[in-house]
């Protein structure tokens, strides 16, 4: 498990200085930028959706640490099953087995959760 926290605490560091570049380069387009308006609002958009996905990792891998804490990682959050080690292996934040992921998927399509 030391190995599982390593790699988490890896990828939360990681992505968290990505998230805080990110942020800062959209501090700085805002303060300084504003020639080119159109490629200005698409360049910002194109960050502002970067940095939700990057605060949802941080948020998935904060969940994973905590799970492994209480003896719980790798095993789904929704079934209880455990989770495919291969899908741990490519997303170490998984915290969902790749069919209840696939089902919160389809809902969050729907718009139920």
């Amino acid at each position: 498990m030391e190995q599982e926290r390593t790699k988490l605490q890896q990828q939360l560091e990681e992505t968290g200085c990505r998230l805080r570049r990110l942020k800062e380069s959209l501090q700085h387009k805002v303060e300084f930028d504003g020639e080119d308006i159109d490629l200005d609002i698409y360049e910002r958009e194109k960050t502002l959706a970067l940095i939700r996905n990057l605060e949802g990792k941080v948020v998935s891998l904060e969940r994973a640490l905590e799970a492994l804490d209480k003896g719980l990682y790798g095993l789904c959050e929704r079934c209880g099953q455990p989770i495919d080690p291969a899908r741990l292996e490519v997303l170490p934040e998984a915290t969902l087995c790749i069919g209840c992921q696939s089902q919160v998927e389809r809902l969050r399509k729907r718009g139920l959760v």
